[in-house]
């Protein structure tokens, strides 16, 4: 789709990155900017692993919903709170109850270690390793110490969770002939639907006040979660911004946006939002400039 593909080149500038648009209701690709990062083996995916590990601990019991888990000096986390500020102490500790086989068979459930492309070429695996990482499973749970997860892998995880928990083979049309004849292809259903809307309030609380809040678009019910993290590439720092999001309402598409960047000290998770936010604003205003007609106002008076 070349309209969401020059908002998607637009917002990430200069910045070295990935952008990954689908469309959640179908797993199409509406846009893979810079594949080669796209398509490449993965990269930690630092805080965005939070998402999956909050829909493990829901399915397995290890937290309630709304419930509130005290800590020493008698503070405590809600779900919905932790996901918002991202903090890494309630997600260790989801991490450690859980425990390291069930976070894995959830995150292998969800898509991370297999390809999430159907046929397309080039695309690399990611890793989900098969043993606990040498400083816990908490350090993975909160910061996906361990873990390689690509763009890809991250957006057809997101998509699902915006379509209800249809996991869909992402799928990249290179003509309009192939986009004239897609036919979408499940994967598998995911048993998460119960659970999204709390993952979903979360995710909006992030972006409403939280450490997604660069991807508050006015009008718009943009979804997300934040990543930032380092790490190590032949003793030098990379740093690493991931912001992983959806919007059901843009003016009638359900989308999931996936951004990630690699490079110096300003790189970080709100810098992916804000990236990704530059595509919802975009997007938005494409389709209204599109949709309205001159002089009438597409907004409730």
């Amino acid at each position: 789709d070349q309209r969401v593909r020059e908002a998607a080149i637009d917002a990430l500038g200069k910045w070295n990155g990935s952008v990954v648009v689908v469309d959640a209701d179908s797993g199409r690709i509406l846009t893979m900017v810079n594949q080669k990062l796209a398509l490449a083996d993965g990269s930690i995916p630092c805080s965005t692993v939070k998402l999956s590990v909050s829909l493990a601990a829901l399915s397995e019991g290890v937290i309630e919903p709304a419930e509130k888990v005290y800590f020493p000096g008698n503070w405590y986390m809600t779900m919905v709170e932790g996901l918002a500020i991202s903090n890494n102490v309630l997600f260790d500790h989801l991490g450690e109850k859980l425990g390291f086989e069930r976070f894995k068979r959830y995150a292998r459930l969800l898509g991370f270690g297999e390809k999430a492309g159907w046929k397309i070429p080039g695309e690399q695996i990611g890793r989900f390793p098969d043993e606990e990482h040498e400083m816990g499973v908490g350090r993975m749970t909160s910061f996906g110490d361990g873990i390689s997860a690509t763009p890809l892998q991250m957006a057809a995880f997101t998509a699902a969770l915006a379509n209800g928990g249809k996991l869909y083979y992402l799928q990249h049309p290179k003509s309009q002939a192939e986009v004239d004849n897609f036919q979408p292809k499940l994967k598998r259903e995911l048993p998460i639907a119960e659970f999204i809307p709390e993952i979903e309030e979360g995710m909006a609380e992030a972006v409403r006040r939280g450490t997604g809040r660069h991807a508050r678009v006015p009008g718009q019910k943009v979804r997300g979660k934040t990543g930032t993290c380092s790490l190590y590439e032949h003793r030098y720092g990379v740093r690493m911004g991931w912001f992983a999001s959806f919007d059901r309402e843009v003016y009638g598409r359900n989308l999931a946006v996936v951004v990630m960047l690699r490079g110096n000290g300003v790189i970080s998770g709100p810098l992916a939002a804000e990236v990704a936010g530059k595509i919802y604003r975009e997007m938005g205003r494409v389709e209204v400039s599109q949709a309205t007609p001159t002089g009438v106002c597409p907004c409730d008076e």
